[in-house]
């Protein structure tokens, strides 16, 4: 396992979440079962991963979760196109 930052987003890329986990496959599988369907993932069907990032410990993913929270969502947008520009579907990637 390895912690990570990721960013979900729905179908028409409208909506973003940021998060960070410790396991990001099993972490993309829960929100993609809608295990807690009040969870913001759920409810706006936020279940493609366009952008990821390892780190080597848990605090410095919280830390950088943090930023990415703070920062605004044009930051994020820029993020994932300079990564993804097709924003492709990455957990296809994790699974291979």
């Amino acid at each position: 396992m390895q912690p990570a930052i990721y960013i979900l987003t729905n179908r028409s890329n409208k909506v973003l979440y940021v998060g960070v986990t410790a396991s990001l496959v099993a972490r993309l599988w829960i929100h993609s079962e809608h295990l807690n369907p009040k969870a913001f993932s759920a409810r706006y069907n936020a279940t493609k991963l366009v952008y990821y990032e390892a780190h080597v410990s848990m605090e410095s993913a919280i830390t950088r979760e943090k930023q990415l929270k703070e920062g605004s969502r044009a930051a994020k947008v820029r993020l994932i196109q300079q990564a993804n520009p097709q924003w492709r579907d990455l957990a296809d990637d994790l699974h291979n």
